[in-house]
């Protein structure tokens, strides 16, 4: 089949890394477009090498491509400076594979990722030519339909959306892509075939709801506005992750992705609870894959790309059962090829460092820790479940096994936080460094280094702290300021290295997380203004969103910093995930007692994701 470029060679040479737009790498799927029912553009709403290394799409892009009438593409968004030629040349977006403009399609489906990536969704449907508004498209035009973590609380997009998937997309996007086949046929309108997908599980229809407000500004009601929409929306989940769709040949991109390896997800949940972990709670319950696909993948995977490592992914590494006999399975098949192994997501302990010691016998590199808080008591507060014994010990078995380099990652900003607190990230580190100083000079590697980073917590919906106040940009320097200075008072502060993120980023992630309807016009106003790639310090432009809040009449700390009364209702009520608002809330009282909740394994704390009637939830029964 011939492939003619969207965009003119002089074009392509005149933009940074032009492999971003000719499409046509290893694995790539290629159909005649003739022959088939579906066209279905999948996008990430980024850069092509943030995009590429994503697992969801690389999945939903292999199991569409599977049925011979559909056929997936994929498109990203462009960068700034192919976004300023295409819009000067009047160039349509287009997809990847055929190169034709995304207006021509079926469906435009946008993984939501992370807030920071709002713009670049209206940006991606102002290229394509694409009116903004669902309200003002025509049958002339695609079904825009969202999915991904930030699907979980829609209404920020609901404007810009016909459709969102809510849950896992192996379940029911066939249903709706041949619901869609049926309805093409007989030829009848967008808005019966809206009224049609709503009724199929997963599937919420924004138009199809309608909010009202009270005099304070919080939700009154959110009802249907048909009866084919149902009240609440239940999240779709995958209970055997071993039978189901996987990409045995994964498509390989052209220049050096964020993840540049082979991606196994060895598990799907968590069992751990942390009470300011959003995926924590939405992906429950906690459903492992059977040890012999994951081996038979791995090796399809690693032949039929040719990548040099491979990435065991999921939320806690360690919680997968049969983590020990996969890793002694890699090492003997890919230490003969040398091929690497990461492991994400370790917990600090015995097992999981005799496991790293295992993969990194080759190279030492350095080795992350995660304890989100500096004290005890506010590990407790957020459901750690991690002592500060277990980090050191954790830490002097590392630096015995070889390694100098550690990376510790925390939160500031927690419910309940005291300057103790904020203090105590840098005597822990001190006494991680001094761990390294007791072992013996001989057996030591060089210097030591020890690299804290902050966040600042933002709460998110289907959390315990979803109720949570925010802090404001002014509060999280302050606390940033009191580390920092604690770290230089410390004896091994030139082995302690300091790093926080971006306050004012985080105070406005925190208004699109836990935003209602209304966010959607200010979202609108800072993409007209010229905010786009958002995550990009580079490119973010806060003083513009500041004006698109004010021109909307749109107060902040109704967003951020005011803590939610107990009964409030929010936006993403009407979703269903299996894990009762019952049980945050009761989670969100036990924080504020510093009562630790124990992990599914050790015992069910009853949150309810045991409707679904597999995974974690079932072993507890037996």
């Amino acid at each position: 089949m011939e492939r003619k470029l969207a965009v003119k060679d002089e074009i392509l040479l005149s933009v940074q890394q032009p492999a971003r737009y000719i499409g046509g790498e290893v694995h790539a799927v290629m159909k005649d477009k003739e022959k088939v029912n579906v066209r279905f553009a999948m996008c990430f709403p980024d850069v092509y090498e943030i995009g590429m290394s994503h697992l969801g799409i690389q999945i939903l892009y292999d199991m569409f491509n599977r049925r011979e009438d559909i056929w997936c593409e994929r498109v990203y968004s462009p960068w700034t400076d192919m976004d300023r030629v295409m819009r000067a040349h009047q160039i349509p977006l287009f997809a990847l594979e055929s190169q034709d403009p995304i207006k021509e399609f079926d469906f435009l489906g946008i993984t939501i990722q992370y807030e920071m990536c709002y713009t670049n969704i209206l940006q991606v449907l102002d290229l394509a030519q694409i009116p903004l508004l669902a309200t003002e498209r025509t049958l002339e035009h695609p079904f825009v339909i969202g999915g991904g973590p930030c699907a979980y609380n829609p209404e920020p997009l609901a404007d810009y959306f016909d459709l969102f998937y809510i849950g896992e997309g192996e379940t029911q996007y066939f249903a709706l892509m041949d619901l869609y086949i049926k309805w093409k046929q007989k030829k009848e309108s967008r808005e019966t075939f809206l009224k049609q997908a709503a009724q199929i599980p997963g599937i919420y229809v924004p138009s199809l709801y309608d909010v009202t407000y009270q005099e304070d500004g919080t939700i009154a009601s959110m009802r249907p506005n048909c009866q084919e929409a149902p009240e609440r929306v239940t999240k779709q989940v995958v209970m055997d992750v071993t039978d189901t769709f996987y990409p045995k040949k994964p498509v390989v991109p052209f220049l050096k992705a964020t993840q540049d390896r082979v991606v196994l997800e060895i598990q799907r949940g968590c069992i751990r609870g942390c009470r300011f972990c959003q995926a924590g709670m939405l992906y429950r319950p906690t459903r492992e894959r059977d040890l012999s696909m994951l081996k038979e993948y791995a090796l399809a995977m690693l032949a039929n790309t040719g990548y040099e490592e491979i990435s065991l992914s999921s939320l806690s590494s360690s919680d997968y059962s049969k983590l020990g006999e996969l890793v002694t399975f890699l090492i003997e098949e890919c230490g003969k090829k040398g091929i690497n192994i990461s492991l994400p997501s370790l917990r600090i302990d015995a097992f999981s460092l005799d496991v790293m010691g295992k993969v990194q016998d080759i190279k030492k590199s350095s080795l992350t820790f995660a304890p989100e808080a500096g004290s005890q008591r506010l590990r407790d507060v957020i459901n750690k479940g991690l002592t500060e014994e277990v980090i050191l010990d954790g830490a002097r078995q590392a630096f015995v096994g070889g390694w100098n380099r550690v990376k510790l990652y925390f939160m500031l900003g927690l419910p309940t936080e005291t300057e103790e607190d904020m203090r105590q990230i840098a005597w822990l580190a001190e006494k991680i460094a001094e761990r390294y100083y007791d072992v013996p000079k001989e057996q030591r590697h060089g210097k030591c280094q020890i690299v804290v980073s902050t966040s600042f917590f933002v709460p998110k919906p289907f959390t315990p702290f979803q109720w949570a106040r925010m802090c404001t940009k002014e509060e999280f320097l302050h606390r940033a300021y009191v580390v920092n200075h604690e770290i230089k008072e410390q004896k091994n502060k030139k082995s302690i290295k300091y790093n926080w993120h971006e306050a004012d980023v985080t105070v406005l992630e925190g208004i699109l997380a836990r935003g209602d309807r209304r966010v959607g016009k200010a979202i609108l106003k800072a993409y007209e203004k010229g905010c786009l790639f958002d995550s990009w310090s580079e490119c973010f432009q806060h003083q513009l969103w500041l004006e698109a809040f004010e021109e909307c009449g749109l107060d902040l700390a109704f967003y951020t910093t005011r803590e939610r009364k107990e009964d409030e209702i929010f936006p993403w009520d009407f979703i269903e995930i299996g894990v009762s608002k019952k049980f945050l809330l009761r989670e969100w009282k036990r924080a504020q007692k510093g009562e630790v909740t124990p992990n599914c394994k050790s015992a069910c704390a009853g949150c309810g994701a045991a409707v679904f009637k597999g995974g974690v939830c079932i072993e507890h029964q037996n």
